[in-house]
């Protein structure tokens, strides 16, 4: 009973002071950095989308910072993943069913269809790179879900990931050169024409290497964490499993008896 009656107490305590930080963090009228966001983030960079002109170029260190995080993450957890000693896993046993190879035989192509366009249009619509580069990852893990035995070109997947952000850093340094500051979109590309594709400037560019720059990590990563047995970094081979230690005294046993 008085276990009860603590919890109800430190629930209604956590709930007031939700409440209490939510009501300071909902101000009456916009301030002066968030009024020059809606009033000319429009007419200075020419996206539809609003958000877009404000992580990419306004806030463009922060979507640097962003990115750097998501390097680092996926570069831990992918060298923790293939240091670790693994169990030979049996392929046979783990083969995907008819209804899995079957529906990612239909799906992979629309799913990346679906996430190039995500990013593509992240200037337009609600979306971008970090959205449409996790949807190109899951049709990967779709991929490696049906075909257990797939090897990605990790060569291939390796540069891309590489060009793709050193074109990032690239376009925010034209940014500085150009206007002074990180990522900016003034007078690095033409503006073009309001709600078109080829509109925003440096906006489309930058979405589009986020896009393949976090689709590329993370199919990486999956791939890693599907596998039985660590995977070689670049070349896209699996390593060999570790054979069995042998006893103390030097002898071991092998599949045929004993040795």
């Amino acid at each position: 009973m008085t276990r009860t009656i603590i919890t109800i107490i430190a629930l209604l305590a956590v709930a007031a002071l939700f409440w209490t930080l939510v009501a300071l963090g909902t101000p009456d009228e916009l301030g002066a950095v968030s009024r020059h966001y809606v009033e000319r983030g429009i007419i200075e960079n020419r996206g539809a989308n609003l958000v877009t002109s404000v992580v990419v170029n306004y806030r463009g260190l922060d979507t640097l910072g962003e990115v750097t995080v998501l390097f680092l993450s996926v570069t831990g957890a992918a060298f923790v993943l293939r240091r670790r000693e693994r169990k030979p896993v049996d392929r046979a046993a783990s083969k995907a069913s008819e209804i899995v190879q079957t529906g990612a035989g239909v799906l992979v192509a629309p799913i990346m269809l679906f996430g190039a366009y995500i990013f593509l249009h992240g200037h337009l619509t609600p979306g971008g790179g970090f959205q449409g580069g996790a949807v190109v990852a899951s049709g990967v893990l779709l991929l490696l879900l049906a075909d257990r035995e797939r090897a990605l070109p990790h060569g291939l997947m390796s540069w891309l990931e590489s060009l793709s952000g050193f074109a990032f850093v690239v376009a925010g340094l034209a940014g500085l050169w150009v206007a002074g500051s990180f990522l900016a979109n003034r007078g690095v590309l033409p503006l073009g024409e309001w709600n078109q594709l080829l509109s925003a400037g440096v906006i489309p560019v930058i979405y589009i290497l986020i896009g393949l720059k976090v689709g590329s990590e993370l199919a990486a990563l999956l791939d890693v964490m599907m596998r039985g047995e660590a995977v070689a970094g670049a070349h896209g081979s699996p390593r060999s499993p570790r054979h069995r230690r042998s006893g103390p005294s030097g002898t071991g046993r092998s599949r045929g008896g004993r040795r």
